[in-house]
């Protein structure tokens, strides 16, 4: 039975819809006064909005939108995390620049298309398996839609009661990981159609395969496609490359282990596979060497060799090796069977990543692998698994086995709009937030236009998430935003003294800051002041909570900076914009000690003062 394309492209859609369920939800908010913004599906989105928006107005690859330091000759910045990882930004860039498409629609249509071409490869995969439409089409909306279930996250939480609905969609993160994602499943969805070779009339004796055909005349395109979607993946994101990475070796492995016939021509092509990997590998390795000393402080890099054995996608790959054990025990289905073989592969890969560590000794925020792809990983394993037990009963063609498969469709497609209504009302407020503060950011637009400096001009935001934002829209350069510190363009320490500037102009003093760290409100401090490591133990193993100590000892350190500030002084960033809400008790006498403020602009509830140092 041949694909029927019709039903990869209706899942396709419904994903899309799914990604489009937050932009869609803060339009209905904002109704009339919607002015144009992109609503955002997690909170680091800010800082890949804002590379993104470099890349299309022209800077170079190796950028920092929120100081405005870009790399030259004269003054060459290390690699960071976005100038790595550069595939996805440029596959958006590229043509939004051609076609004068801003940053913040970018985002948005980007997003859409990435969920609908996961969707389509997943349902390719789960197709040449199962050669039913109708199964593939569930399959890829159980894999995308269940993607937060299958992690222990999302809405799950809140329905069972006593939870938290976060994250929203967690594979729709734009560009990260979502532009990765029809690279991975489409670079499984060919490897299969290379060595998953079975009857092409469909072979009902599962495991007997003595009517194998021959390799695939397109074996060379096929490898060829492979190794690009691979080294797609190794320049998008590290947690999905090295999850492709770990899949391979399982995948030969279990090759290797149980030697299907025609092993060896298979165990060739996958060498061959391995050496067209290495090829994006190794410039990957000399931009890596290249980074800077800040990417691995933010990165948290834990030495250990400690086993992680219980996370959600890993019990969900445990049980699919016992249904697979039970199904060669029952001979439902055959150990040498490759769709067997590949199932099993499937369901090791989450362990392998979670327990890598035991023999690398290096463990970098597993956390990322249980939301990001890990399970995904696993709810493809049970997917797959299913499709093997589904060719074995020869249902396709029964009607009650059709009711069911709607039943199952209509199901997955249900649960992923009650993902939408649940986690999406967690960032209602910060989005229409963001949108309200757009026009503000767009006068800075205006105001750069004939700036041959605007880059370095500075922008004093007293409002946290819209000065993270502020970047994706405006091209000055910020005082301080929360997710300045993951560029390259400042140090650690020069990110920490930022943010002290930035609590003095607002007035604050140590001991509100202290105060606020104490009790756990003031997260926002304890990042920038501590690291992400230090305000939840979610991003690695080793996690030391703050102590009343270390907070009083900084709180002293702010105080004797405040102390001795002088806008003069080395290290202290000279300001030329403020904006700050309109609300009569704004406190001014820091900003006013040191600058002249204009008349200021109003915008909706912000206003925009040029400054000018006294």
């Amino acid at each position: 039975m041949k694909l029927r394309w019709r039903f990869g492209i209706i899942a396709g859609l419904f994903l899309a819809v799914f990604s489009l369920y937050p932009q869609l939800k803060m339009v209905y908010l904002r109704g009339a006064e919607w002015n144009g913004h992109y609503a955002y599906n997690d909170v680091d989105e800010v800082a890949y909005a804002s590379y993104l928006k470099a890349l299309i107005d022209g800077r170079p690859r190796k950028n920092d939108p929120y100081t405005g330091r870009d790399d030259t000759l004269e003054n060459p910045q290390p690699e960071s995390l976005f100038s790595i990882q550069f595939a996805g930004p440029y596959t958006i860039a590229i043509p939004a620049r051609i076609l004068g498409v801003p940053a913040t629609w970018a985002m948005t249509i980007s997003g859409a298309v990435a969920a609908f071409l996961t969707a389509l490869a997943i349902f390719w995969l789960i197709g040449m398996l199962t050669r039913d439409s109708l199964f593939a089409m569930a399959g890829s909306l159980i894999v995308l839609a269940g993607g937060a279930l299958f992690a222990g996250e999302g809405a799950v939480g809140e329905v069972v009661g006593g939870g938290f609905s976060y994250p929203y969609f967690p594979g729709f993160r734009r560009y990260i990981p979502a532009m990765a994602f029809p690279a991975f499943f489409a670079l499984i969805a060919l490897v299969w159609k290379m060595i998953g070779r079975v009857n092409e009339e469909g072979s009902k004796g599962v495991g007997d395969e003595s009517n194998l055909s021959r390799p695939h005349s397109s074996t060379p395109l096929l490898l060829t496609l492979s190794s690009i979607a691979f080294g797609y993946t190794v320049f998008s994101y590290f947690y999905v490359w090295t999850t492709a990475a770990a899949w391979l070796g399982c995948l030969v492995i279990c090759w290797l282990v149980v030697r299907p016939e025609g092993v060896w021509k298979d165990i060739k092509l996958l060498v061959l596979l391995g050496a067209g990997c290495l090829l994006s590998l190794a410039p990957y390795a000399w931009l890596l060497s290249k980074r800077s000393h800040t990417m691995d402080d933010v990165q948290m890099l834990v030495r250990t060799h400690a086993p992680d054995l219980t996370r959600v996608p890993e019990l969900i790959s445990y049980v699919v090796l016992i249904i697979i054990a039970m199904g060669i025990a029952m001979k439902m289905f055959a150990l040498r069977d490759r769709a067997t073989l590949f199932a099993v592969s499937l369901a090791l890969t989450p362990i392998v990543v979670f327990n890598q560590q035991i023999i690398t000794g290096q463990s970098l925020q597993p956390i990322h692998y249980q939301v990001f792809i890990g399970n995904y990983v696993a709810g493809l394993a049970v997917v797959f698994t299913l499709g093997l037990i589904w060719r074995t009963a020869d249902g396709s063609e029964k009607l009650v086995s059709r009711i069911a498969l709607t039943v199952v469709v209509l199901v997955a497609a249900g649960w992923g709009f009650v993902e939408c209504h649940y986690t999406v009302r967690v960032l209602d407020d910060v989005n229409v937030m963001r949108d309200e503060a757009l026009p503000v950011a767009r006068r800075l637009a205006e105001l750069a236009q004939n700036d041959a400096d605007k880059h370095h001009q500075v922008v004093l935001h007293l409002g946290i998430a819209e000065a993270d934002d502020l970047p994706t829209v405006a091209p000055q350069a910020v005082l301080w935003a929360r997710h300045q510190h993951v560029f390259a363009g400042v140090t650690w320490d020069e990110n920490k003294e930022r943010y002290y500037q930035q609590l003095y102009y607002q007035g604050v003093v140590g001991r509100d800051l202290a105060n606020g760290m104490k009790s756990g409100n003031d997260f926002v401090s304890m990042i920038a002041l501590f690291g992400w490591g230090r305000h939840t133990d979610r991003l690695n193993s080793q996690y030391k909570p703050l102590t009343l100590g270390e907070i009083d000892a900084e709180a002293r350190i702010y105080d004797e900076y405040v102390k001795n500030f002088a806008p003069t002084k080395p290290g202290v960033v000279r300001l030329n914009y403020l904006v700050t809400s309109n609300e009569p008790q704004q406190y001014f006498d820091r900003i006013d000690q040191w600058y002249e403020r204009d008349a200021g602009e109003t915008f909706g509830k912000y206003v925009l003062y040029r400054l000018r140092l006294k």
